[in-house]
């Protein structure tokens, strides 16, 4: 039974780290929207999106480099490539949660459904960015996978 588990394990290793950091980016993103909405003022939360995505982003850089796919080279050839090809990524699936984001709020009316649990206030823009989280990690995965940091097959 336990070689099973080790054998899933290792065979959805990738899988399973780009969860978990999927999980603390997803977390950093939260917090930093959040507190920026609380900072600065909701009225601007499209722009508090973006500075968290940029906090986010770069924390999802590192631990998607160095754990998830590892692509453990700082060497300028390699980063020449990575750096623009994550950001870029990133940024199309920002303009996607943006424009969810817009969608849901100022069209369909989401702050409407705000709700506080312990202290903490689910608003309505909160509630649409965390359906609009779920899409955007599936995004990043694939982007990150296939393209940014695809390893060339070895021959065996």
């Amino acid at each position: 039974m336990m070689n099973r588990i080790k054998e899933l394990l290792k065979k959805y290793e990738e899988l399973i780290l780009y969860v978990v950091f999927g999980g603390l980016t997803t977390v950093v993103n939260f917090v930093a929207f959040w507190l920026l909405n609380k900072l600065l003022g909701e009225e601007i939360y499209l722009v508090n999106n973006v500075i968290a995505w940029f906090v986010s982003v770069i924390f999802a850089y590192v631990t998607n480099k160095l754990w998830v796919f590892e692509s453990k080279s700082w060497a300028p050839r390699i980063l020449i490539k990575e750096v623009p090809e994550f950001f870029a990524a990133r940024l199309f699936s920002l303009f996607v949660e943006e424009g969810g984001l817009w969608l849901f709020v100022d069209k369909m009316g989401f702050d409407e459904f705000s709700f506080s649990i312990f202290g903490f206030d689910f608003t309505g823009k909160l509630i649409a960015k965390i359906a609009l989280a779920v899409i955007v990690v599936i995004l990043n995965y694939f982007f990150s996978k296939f393209i940014i940091f695809a390893k060339k097959k070895k021959e065996k």
